[in-house]
């Protein structure tokens, strides 16, 4: 049986922009590296209220944010000068280490029309020695992403290391990070030999060992646990885990394993020691006004983006 079932929350990060948030939760912080991972869409809005779903330029340090898309488009520009349109398929991994502020906008609004739009976030927590490293980022393209069919499955390697998969996305920590379709009585089962390991299912229905799982569910396995997941409907999951990389404190969209790190960051951010986009500076998220300190769970009226 799994470990932990984890029910999706809504949350806000933009105006316009609501998603469904599992990760961080209270009984379960981190999955291997990941944590943090939040589900937007589909959204479907009227086209001249597209503006209200733009995420303003906000900081990061001390992980990778990675976004995947189903459907839609969505502009990233960053503090490197970096602008890059992320299409369904392909992959947006910025490494923050010691600093970096960015900006998400969905600037075609055509793209939203008919509930095109949807996304997945994660944060994956960077290794200790790897912090405080020169802020980086690298779109992959579908084609470098390798995808793996069998009867009623249909799988592509995000990251990592999973079912022989490999591909040359750089991740600083062992991990796996997969979008997976299954047809509706099609089964898998889930990657071994990984320490943590996990499912989220963001459409249709799960069957494992005879319970059922739907839609917004995260499922936590244990490492010894080899589970068969059986599709009771065509399924959308993405499956994730990894190596632990030890405790992280979290505050607002900061990650370190230093307390007083996360301190010096809202310092830096409020003294506009982080730049923003050279592209995208008009405007930004200030710091959230405050007083609690850094802890394993971010504030819950925190918009975290």
């Amino acid at each position: 049986m799994p470990q932990l079932i984890i029910e999706a929350r809504e949350a806000s990060i933009s105006t316009g922009l609501n998603v469904r948030r599992i990760l961080p939760f209270r009984k379960r912080r981190m999955v291997g590296p990941f944590i943090f991972m939040d589900h937007a869409g589909p959204v479907d809005i009227p086209i001249n209220t597209a503006s209200n779903l733009d995420v303003l330029p906000h900081p990061h340090i001390g992980l990778s944010t990675v976004s995947y898309l189903f459907g839609g488009q969505v502009t990233h520009r960053d503090s490197l000068g970096v602008e890059q349109i992320i299409k369904p398929g392909s992959v947006n991994w910025m490494t923050a280490g010691k600093g970096i502020a960015h900006s998400e906008r969905f600037e075609e609004p055509d793209a939203l029309a008919g509930g095109e739009l949807e996304m997945i976030q994660t944060w994956v927590a960077l290794p200790e020695k790897d912090e405080e490293a020169d802020p980086t980022f690298e779109n992959y393209q579908p084609q470098a992403l390798p995808v793996f069919t069998d009867k009623g499955v249909w799988m592509r390697l995000i990251a990592g290391d999973a079912y022989g998969l490999q591909n040359n996305v750089k991740t600083h920590s062992p991990l796996f990070y997969l979008h997976t379709q299954l047809d509706r009585d099609a089964r898998i089962n889930l990657p071994t030999g990984h320490a943590e390991r996990a499912i989220y299912i963001a459409k249709g229905t799960v069957e494992i060992s005879g319970h059922t799982y739907q839609k917004g569910q995260m499922i936590v396995f244990g490492k010894e646990e080899d589970p068969v997941l059986k599709a009771t409907e065509d399924t959308t999951m993405m499956m994730l885990g990894g190596e632990p990389v030890g405790d992280r404190f979290i505050w607002w969209n900061f990650v370190s394993s230093r307390r007083e790190r996360i301190e010096q960051a809202k310092a830096d951010w409020k003294a506009g020691r982080i730049i923003l986009p050279p592209n995208d500076n008009k405007e930004f998220i200030p710091l959230p006004e405050d007083r609690s300190r850094p802890s394993s769970m971010p504030p819950q009226a925190e918009p975290l983006s």
